[in-house]
């Protein structure tokens, strides 16, 4: 009977803070929230299953059909996206102006598996994990969406709301190619969200990357008994990185490189004919990256050369910063405000506490998913990169954090893997559904917002913007995950 009381008490608490968030709603809106409340059970259990499948960059055809799926039941149209690549989609639903895009992500991390408890623990039958939370990405999104078209089909409202489904943000640069192929080309507004530790939708900026495999080409020859017959390709790649690192004093501050060796022989008494070093290039600014990534194929040419090797690059990827829009920001923060942020029941602050003191918390608690960060303009930087860059460039973008991960979580983290495998997760991505939506909303019954958001992104671009992929003409690298 005790344990019943505590439930009832715990249930009327959750619902009294619900209600208060959505006090500064209208009855339209809140009709749209009750919508996606009554529907989070579905919507978590569709972000679980992306979760387990666990599929990396280009190879998520399950968590892409599953996703389809829902929005083909709810009434879109369905299209593959570009013919470039394997499992992006688009899904339509209205006809006419406005036309309203949100974006879902789904793929995994690799080497990052881990179970949904507050320890590390591997799961056995998967080596990638959500540790960026894409899952929960991709079907928050999907459940925006949805509930959008069912209040554009209750309200008769005009205009066009579209999910785009866009693979392999990890690194493999899937909405470049989605953006280069002239799927954004009559979009209006473009609006996203990010899974996080907090909850925050400022008009924030990244980095700009450029990423690419250097691969040397050496002669194989005994170590011991002839080396002097052989030429090491190792040797190019860390000739490469020695000078790479010693250029580190001689960037901009705000710069990031970084590599891996991704093959560097097979056997310590065979001088290695091949190997290959993977790197990132990133700076707040898409001219610097050119400019460093322009002086590492410099190092690594003269790395060959030194090394009596040769010496090829592919590039991968590249992203440009993302572009703050204002105008769209400001929209997406009020609703996130009247939303409100994540409160946890007994259970989920008990695995919060547990796995917050597996990293330095910096004085934060479990109530602190419940806060939401004020709104900011941030023109420049940010620790991160993401190909929306590339999209924020040709189309006004907003987008949004939402607190999915216990807070101070570090993104790409085993801890971020377990909290989106459970309840957490699936809270903060109902708040990301919900505050998406409303923005949506918004900005239908507001046809001048995607005018004013049109002249700030012409205003940011300059009257000589026109946009070039950092990637050229090449074709997307399908398999960039495969070994």
């Amino acid at each position: 009977m005790k344990t019943h009381t505590i439930a009832l008490v715990c249930l009327a608490l959750a619902w009294s803070g619900l209600l208060t968030a959505q006090s500064g709603l209208s009855a339209e809106k809140k009709k749209v929230v009750q919508y996606l409340e009554s529907q989070k059970d579905h919507f978590a259990d569709c972000a679980h299953r992306i979760w387990e499948w666990s599929e990396l960059g280009y190879e998520e055809e399950k968590s892409s059909a599953l996703l389809k799926d829902e929005l083909r039941k709810a009434g879109f149209a369905l299209n593959d996206g570009s013919d470039e690549l394997p499992t992006d989609f688009v899904a339509s639903f209205g006809s006419g102006k406005p036309v309203i895009a949100i974006l879902a992500e789904f793929d995994a991390l690799p080497g990052l598996s881990q179970a949904a408890v507050p320890y590390q623990q591997k799961r056995e039958e998967v080596s990638a994990g959500h540790a960026c939370g894409h899952h929960l990405f991709g079907a928050g999104s999907v459940a925006a969406a949805i509930a959008t078209k069912k209040w554009m089909e209750e309200t008769n409202t005009a205009g066009t709301i579209r999910l785009y489904g866009t693979p392999a943000e990890e690194g493999g640069g899937g909405k470049v190619f989605m953006v280069r192929a002239g799927l954004f080309d009559d979009v209006d507004a473009v609006l996203h969200w990010h899974p996080s530790s907090m909850n925050s939708a400022d008009a924030g900026s990244s980095l700009a990357i450029k990423t690419g495999k250097f691969r040397f080409y050496g002669v194989a020859a005994h170590a011991a008994g002839a080396p002097w017959v052989g030429r090491s390709a190792l040797d190019g790649v860390e000739a490469m990185n020695y000078m790479a690192n010693l250029m580190r004093e001689h960037v901009e501050p705000d710069s990031r490189i970084h590599y891996v060796i991704t093959q560097g022989g097979d056997a310590p008494n065979v001088v290695p004919a091949f190997a290959e070093v993977y790197y990132y290039a990133r700076h707040p600014d898409v001219a610097e990256v050119k400019n460093i990534f322009d002086r590492l194929i410099e190092i690594a040419e003269g790395a060959a050369k030194g090394t009596g090797t040769k010496m090829e690059y592919e590039v991968i990827t590249g992203l440009y910063n993302l572009l703050p829009n204002e105008t769209l920001g400001k929209m997406m923060h009020q609703n996130l405000e009247v939303v409100g942020g994540v409160s946890y029941d007994a259970e989920e602050t008990a695995f919060a506490e547990k796995i917050m003191e597996t990293y330095n918390a910096r004085g934060l608690t479990p109530k602190s998913a419940e806060n939401i960060m004020p709104f900011t303009v941030r023109e420049r930087g940010g620790y991160a990169s993401t190909d929306v860059g590339d999209i924020s460039w040709v189309v006004p973008t907003a987008g949004l954090g939402a607190a999915t991960w216990a807070p101070g979580t570090a993104a790409h983290s085993w801890q971020a893997v377990a909290a989106g495998g459970m309840s957490i997760g699936h809270k903060g991505m109902m708040v990301a559904a919900k505050t998406i939506a409303l923005t949506a909303m918004d900005i239908f019954k507001n046809p001048n917002v995607t005018k004013e958001a049109k002249e700030e992104l012409d205003r940011r671009c300059g009257e000589d913007f026109e946009y070039e992929s950092l990637v050229g003409d090449r074709k997307p690298p399908l398999d960039y995950r495969q070994k």
